[in-house]
This record gives C-alpha cells, sequence and structure tokens, in this order.
C-alpha cells in the first residue's frame, strides 16, 4: 500500500471508528445524562480538556506514524505492512485504545457526565477485550520475530517514562 493510500484510509478509518466510538457515541451517553455534582466545577472541566486534547493530539499522531512508517492502516482490513514500535508505541503498546479512552474519560470530565464515565470503561474493558482474543495473537504471527522483543520490554496500558529502544 502507498503511503498516500495509508494517508486516507487511515483518515476514514479515524472518522469511522474512533469518530463514532470517542465522539458520537459519549455525545449520545451524555445527552440523556444528567450531570453530576461530584464532576462539576473548574478543575475537572479544566483536567477533561487537558485529557481530551492529549488523546486526540495521541490519536492522530499514531495515525500518521502508522500510514506513514507502517504503510497500512489501523483497520483489520488494511493493516500495517511494518510493525511500529516507533514514536509513542515506544512508551506503550496500545497508544491509539489509550488515547481513544483518554478522550471518553476526558469528556465525562469535562461535561461532568458520570455515564460517559462508565461508558468509558465499558470500553476500555472491550479494547482489552479485542487486544488479548484478536490482535496481539494476530501481530505475534504477523511479526514473529519482532513482537516478542516488544510485547518483553513495552506495556500494554501504562506507558513507561523512558522510550524503549528496539
Amino acid at each position: 500500500m502507498s503511503r498516500t493510500e495509508s494517508l486516507f484510509g487511515s483518515a476514514a478509518f479515524l472518522i469511522l471508528a474512533p469518530g463514532t466510538i470517542a465522539g458520537l457515541l459519549p455525545w449520545l451517553v451524555r445527552r440523556w445524562s444528567p450531570p453530576s455534582p461530584l464532576l462539576e466545577g473548574p478543575l475537572p472541566l479544566l483536567a477533561g480538556a487537558l485529557v481530551c486534547l492529549a488523546g486526540l493530539a495521541g490519536l492522530i499522531a499514531c495515525f500518521v506514524r502508522f500510514a506513514w512508517q507502517g504503510r497500512g492502516t489501523p483497520a483489520p482490513i488494511a493493516p500495517p505492512e511494518v510493525l511500529v514500535v516507533t514514536g509513542l508505541y515506544r512508551h506503550v503498546r496500545n497508544p491509539m485504545y489509550v488515547a481513544v479512552t483518554a478522550l471518553i474519560l476526558g469528556q465525562a470530565l469535562v461535561f461532568a457526565s458520570p455515564w460517559t464515565l462508565a461508558y468509558g470503561a465499558v470500553m476500555w474493558a472491550t479494547f482489552h477485550a479485542f487486544i488479548l482474543t484478536y490482535e496481539e495473537p494476530t501481530l505475534r504471527r504477523s511479526f514473529p520475530e519482532q513482537y516478542g522483543p516488544y510485547v518483553r520490554n513495552v506495556p500494554r496500558w501504562i506507558p513507561r517514562l523512558r522510550p524503549w529502544r528496539a
């Protein structure tokens, strides 16, 4: 796949998957849930906005890296040709899922929505199950020599402070 095709495919998948999971669905959830007094105030609002900005920046950086370096998309139907282990992937194995979860949880704080917070927890559990049952076994088969050392050195969810160097 060419880099141009990868960029366009990744952009389409970004709008479709994370756009729905971290944009449309949290908006629908918070529309029918009353705000929580425990989450209201300037500190949760500011913290939520910062978490959303960090999540969005990380998500875009990962999508661009997947397309440019991996020559593929995050979509299972057009996976990367090269295992991506640079950028945020040097700190955590699943930065896209971390970023999407951050976007959801940030919105829960911004909108003082306990239902959005619960939705974020459900999505994280869903991501975790998908990673264990599909993504990691697929990556082990696709990149047998590279993925093993990567898994041994880079944590799945909690980022390393110092970047891993292959």
